[in-house]
């Protein structure tokens, strides 16, 4: 569904830049088509460059504070802005459009346990392109699930999680899978460990969830979204019993990767999970964290570290 109406505003946009393109030849005197056509996109990107702004301005009127080693310079923070507004325009112009994975090479053996990718809100699996390239690349067997309807009850989103687990492990052969997830769809992997346990996964891992909530939350449709809000500064109903559903075992199994400059989680702090193995980052937006080259390695660190998943599912291995 995602990509269908991304496809229409994608039209849409095209359009516009037509639109503006004749308006700025016909009534501002621009005599040249290609001049024309570049001040359209130009004032297009503008918009779109507003939008990942106002972002950024609201998660820092409503954030966390920033620890001093994560402070960003001028030069640091244009590349903070400009890396989530590249991020935003490839996943929502081309990477989510064209939703597919990166299937291993024939001749190359699986190895290690399969992973499960879970999109955020209204994303679809073409979010992934980066890291299930890297994936394929290191020979790790992989799937992701698209979330649908979007604008559901998380609650909603668990049973196609558990088929995607079944389907992953019954293609590959494994007994467990990790599950990495992006943003809301951490909250769909642990709402699925609530009610499935842990008998089939050796890890999940987070990124850029906001498990406490998140004040932009209230920008966003859907119950899913109000799933996430903040109320009062404090997390919902909806967070409040999942966290209070979940064990020292349970938390033990989870990995949170964030980024104290996450343009939507707001406070950043929301992100890191008491209890589970938290990796903080700085400099890079939401949609950035999982292009990022940084956060790509630790992904592939996490996921290959031999002693953790060999461990069995209830042991605590983290403090």
């Amino acid at each position: 569904m995602i990509a269908r109406i991304l496809k229409w505003l994608m039209l849409l946009q095209v359009l516009a830049v037509l639109g503006l393109a004749y308006l700025a030849m016909q009534a501002w005197g621009v005599a040249s088509p290609a001049m024309a056509l570049l001040l359209a996109l130009a004032m297009l990107l503008a918009v779109r460059a507003l939008i990942v702004a106002r972002n950024f301005w609201e998660s820092r009127r409503t954030g966390s504070p920033v620890p001093a080693e994560y402070q960003l310079g001028i030069r640091s923070a244009a590349c903070l802005f400009l890396g989530e507004l590249r991020a935003t325009l490839w996943t929502s112009s081309w990477g989510m459009l064209r939703p597919r994975l990166h299937a291993l090479d024939a001749a190359t053996d699986a190895r290690g346990l399969p992973v499960l990718l879970i999109h955020g809100y209204v994303c679809n699996r073409g979010y992934w392109a980066q890291l299930s390239r890297q994936l394929a690349q290191a020979g790790i067997a992989h799937d992701a699930i698209d979330l649908e309807p979007i604008a559901a009850d998380i609650e909603e989103f668990v049973p196609q999680v558990e088929q995607a687990i079944e389907a992953l492990c019954a293609r590959t052969g494994s007994d467990r899978a990790i599950i990495v997830a992006h943003s809301m769809g951490g909250l769909v992997a642990r709402a699925w460990l609530r009610h499935y346990g842990a008998a089939r996964v050796a890890r999940i891992i987070t990124i850029g969830t906001p498990h406490h909530g998140t004040a932009l939350a209230k920008l966003a449709a859907g119950t899913n979204a109000r799933q996430m809000s903040r109320i009062g500064g404090a997390p919902g109903d909806w967070l409040a019993q999942l966290a209070a559903s979940e064990t020292p075992e349970l938390r033990a199994l989870i990995t949170s990767i964030y980024s104290h400059h996450d343009n939507i989680v707001a406070p950043q702090s929301s992100a890191q999970l008491p209890g589970a193995r938290n990796l903080a980052f700085g400099g890079i937006g939401h949609v950035a964290l999982a292009s990022d080259a940084r956060v790509l390695r630790q992904l592939l660190e996490e996921i290959t570290i031999k002693n953790e998943v060999a461990q069995p599912p209830s042991a605590p291995h983290f403090a």
